[in-house]
């Protein structure tokens, strides 16, 4: 069942940050530094690629309205990495049915890209530039810790991206609220 906590985490991972999510468990498998992952994940065309794609992301999500076009086309493809990651690792290394894993991951990535889609929207309407960097920033970094954790210790990941979907809703939530109630005050003051 720790392969379950592992996806789990991963799929978050890739809803965040797909090409981060590939190039950590790529240069993992290249050191074999863990037996949880695939030794596919450490040809060097698959760190190539996915080093190159989490460069264009690493830059593009740091412009604003830019990176929600940039979500959008994503929407598609975080989910689709988080379920090939999972069928991946439940082929590697597990007696749990692949496709239920796939769905698994699939899923958790779509549910922590809706998040971080709607949490970016809501800081596109912020008008100073810094928040998009610092909001960024912090993803990548979060990706690659989350990662790493779920490689040594499956059920602690499981929990910290657990808390983070529901603290992710909840952040999504008040912060829609709180432009709606701007939004509002600024066409009472007009009208």
């Amino acid at each position: 069942m720790d392969l379950a906590a592992l996806v789990f985490a991963t799929g978050w991972a890739s809803g965040v940050n797909a090409w981060a999510t590939v190039a950590v468990l790529g240069i993992v498998a290249r050191a074999g530094g863990s037996e949880w992952v695939p030794a596919g994940f450490g040809d060097w065309w698959v760190i190539g690629l996915s080093l190159g794609m989490f460069a264009i992301e690493f830059v593009v999500d740091k412009v604003p309205w830019l990176d929600s076009a940039w979500d959008g086309v994503s929407t598609v493809v975080r989910p689709a990495i988080g379920a090939v990651v999972a069928w991946k690792l439940a082929e590697h290394g597990g007696t749990l049915d692949p496709a239920l894993l796939a769905a698994l991951g699939g899923g958790t990535a779509l549910a922590s890209h809706g998040v971080k889609a709607g949490v970016r929207a809501a800081a596109n309407t912020s008008p100073e530039p810094f928040s998009n960097a610092a909001l960024s920033t912090g993803e990548d970094l979060s990706v690659v810790a989350v990662v790493l954790l779920a490689l040594a210790h499956p059920w602690v990941a499981l929990v910290v991206t657990a808390v983070a979907l529901v603290l992710g809703v909840s952040l999504f939530l008040w912060l829609w609220r709180a432009i709606r109630r701007s939004r509002a005050r600024r066409r009472e003051r007009r009208g």
